[in-house]
């Protein structure tokens, strides 16, 4: 048994040294996945207060609760935005560890200054779970089980944090939605007010996408690139689709392109399949494939029914 571990060990630790990616960084450290989970989750009890803690609202200052729980995140946000600059620069020595440290402060308030709008934001979604699901029973019950909301909510967080260049953290908030959820929205994605995902599973949505206001999407739909063949050639540029305002997409349609445009108003078919603009207001559909029922011989038309 030694001698296995010992020789695995040894050929693993051999690509440590010959392999870029394994290249370790002196004094540097990649941001922690566990504390930007936990980071999420507070964010939600500042964005959803009395929702998802144990605090009685009614009994505390709220106020006094919220700034208590942004002072624990900032601090903890802004030790990983530091590590995560830090790791992607080039240069490290105490002038550039000094700015990057304030430039880690910067993003970080100007982050917590943006909280309001999120929440508001975030209220118009529930809005939009709410008047779009007949089986909503209440608007606390989108808050608490709705995977959609839940995908959207970190979306909305981390899409402030890509618009200000932070490596590495907004993909690991949108994985973490997207593992548990099944819901995958990169986080440069451009969403609208009002935006509604039914259901939800295996939904993505592209890097460049832009969607408008009032959207609503069902599970299975993809709003995605044509090719991705020229890899890191085709990095910034616009190739998702952008879906206009008040758009219904049904289940299973896949949207493709950066030049393509669904107009306001239109309506996509489940399993539709596009690759250029819609008209607003245009209804597209999927011609239903013939069915055909195919009985044994020797039964009955009564045997059949029951």
């Amino acid at each position: 048994m030694q001698d296995t571990i010992q020789k695995a060990a040894g050929e693993i630790a051999k690509y440590c040294s010959t392999e870029e990616v394994f290249a370790i960084k002196k004094g540097k450290h990649l941001p922690s996945r566990r504390v930007i989970i936990n980071i999420i989750k507070d964010l939600r009890r500042i964005v959803f207060p009395g929702y998802f803690g144990t605090e009685d609202l009614t009994a505390t200052d709220p106020e006094y609760f919220i700034g208590y729980m942004m002072n624990e995140v900032y601090v903890n946000l802004k030790e990983q935005i530091r590590m995560a600059l830090i790791y992607d620069n080039d240069c490290y020595c105490r002038d550039c560890e000094e700015k990057i440290s304030d430039k880690a402060d910067e993003i970080c308030a100007y982050f917590f200054s943006r909280l309001p709008y999120i929440q508001q934001m975030l209220i118009k979604d529930v809005q939009a779970g709410y008047d779009g699901d007949p089986a909503a029973k209440s608007k606390e019950e989108i808050i608490f089980s709705y995977p959609g909301l839940f995908a959207i909510y970190i979306y909305r967080l981390a899409h402030e944090l890509y618009l200000k260049n932070v490596p590495l953290i907004p993909r690991i908030m949108t994985e973490y939605a997207h593992s548990g959820t099944g819901i995958d929205i990169n986080a440069g994605a451009t969403i609208g007010e009002y935006f509604f995902i039914d259901h939800g599973t295996g939904i993505v949505i592209g890097e460049t996408t832009v969607i408008g206001d009032h959207v609503k999407l069902y599970q299975g739909v993809t709003l995605g690139a044509l090719s991705t063949r020229s890899g890191q050639q085709l990095s910034g540029v616009k190739r998702h689709p952008t879906i206009g305002n008040n758009v219904t997409i049904y289940s299973g349609s896949s949207i493709l392109g950066g030049e393509t445009v669904i107009g306001d108003d239109a309506v996509i078919a489940g399993g539709a399949f596009i690759t250029s603009s819609v008209p607003p207001r245009t209804k597209v559909s999927v011609k239903n494939p013939e069915l055909i029922f195919k009985q044994p011989r020797d039964m009955t038309k009564k045997e059949i029914w029951e």
